[in-house]
């Protein structure tokens, strides 16, 4: 467990570095080594309920969770080859009207582990205060 601390904390110190320098595209490929091994390890452990950043390609675009809470659905695969599924709150957060098969998102939010891969939700701000806040970033622009 401390190991997967020192690893998550290391890559948002990364991707902090990236914020700051985002020409400085090495810490951006540190930032996805470390997440997809952090990812893969939750994986293999069958780990939860941590928040882990990243970025992805959309593989695969599922129709929208119309049932409660709204959520858009789909497929990324890291550079790792890991896939994984984002569930983004639309009811939240602002919908990616514009994702496209292919598309890069980068994405913070908490990771649930499923036998697929995983799933990523809470990528959005919490109205409530309670929880960490999350982001899909596409394009240039935030969803949160």
């Amino acid at each position: 467990m401390k190991k997967l601390l020192i690893i998550l904390f290391l890559g948002f110190a990364l991707y902090g570095l990236y914020e700051k320098n985002p020409g400085f595209i090495q810490s951006f490929t540190a930032l996805s080594t470390a997440s997809d091994q952090l990812l893969q390890r939750a994986y293999e452990n069958r780990q939860s309920n941590f928040q882990v950043g990243g970025s992805g390609v959309v593989i695969k675009i599922l129709p929208d969770d119309l049932q409660g809470n709204r959520h858009q659905k789909f497929i990324l695969r890291l550079s790792s080859g890991q896939t994984l599924l984002i569930a983004h709150n639309i009811d939240i957060a602002p919908r990616i009207d514009t994702l496209r098969e292919r598309d890069t998102v980068e994405f913070l939010g908490e990771y649930e582990w499923n036998a697929k891969g995983g799933v990523v939700h809470w990528t959005h701000h919490d109205p409530a205060g309670r929880h960490s806040s999350g982001w899909l970033k596409h394009n240039g622009f935030t969803y949160q």
